[in-house]
């Protein structure tokens, strides 16, 4: 596990680390996706089904879906239950993350996580890419995607760390605009990555 090296992809919301991370499972790159891993998580382990009911209620879960509308409403009005979650969340996906490395044959994997630097996990890769974008391109990015308002997505990019506190603790920074120069960009990383390995 220490042998593997573990780039750490992060950006804020609507900045497009999702598209970057495509770029590098096309040049052949692993990419686990932390998020997508924890609704995984979410759905089928019946240990954090059991505390989510026990921190959030009944109401969690309809059937065997995470009642995503009833839990963004009382996240979104006190903050501890987002920590709360968290601690019952992050943990497994950590561990998931682990056993998944260990399957992995490639030079280095990527992890995407949108709450790197804010949940401490920079420190458990051995290089950041942060992912940019123009504030105004990420809100209008936002409003095309999700059926979502600009409260809401500045609630969520309060939660977040600035673009300028990411990039001073980052290696490697994209400035995700344009298409065709993101992909240049993404391989010009991919080759320092390479020597560095």
């Amino acid at each position: 596990y220490n042998k593997m090296i573990i780039v750490g992809l992060t950006g804020g919301i609507g900045s497009g680390k999702t598209t970057v991370a495509k770029q590098f499972l096309e040049i052949g790159i692993p990419v686990y996706i932390a998020d997508e891993e924890a609704k995984r998580l979410m759905r089928r382990s019946k240990i954090i089904k059991r505390k989510l009911i026990k921190l959030f209620g009944k109401e969690a879960y309809v059937g065997e879906e995470l009642n995503k509308p009833f839990l963004a409403n009382i996240i979104f009005n006190d903050k501890n239950y987002l920590q709360k979650m968290n601690a019952i969340v992050h943990p497994k996906v950590a561990r998931h993350f682990e056993k998944w490395v260990l399957k992995q044959e490639a030079p280095y994997v990527i992890k995407e996580v949108a709450i790197l630097f804010e949940n401490g996990g920079h420190n458990t890769c051995d290089f950041v890419i942060t992912v940019t974008a123009p504030i105004e391109t990420r809100i209008k990015r936002l409003l095309k995607r999700d059926n979502t308002s600009y409260e809401k997505i500045e609630a969520i990019m309060k939660n977040q760390w600035t673009d300028e506190e990411k990039v001073k603790q980052s290696h490697f920074v994209i400035e995700n605009i344009e298409l065709e120069n993101t992909k240049k960009q993404v391989v010009k990383i991919h080759k320092e990555i390479l020597k560095k390995a």
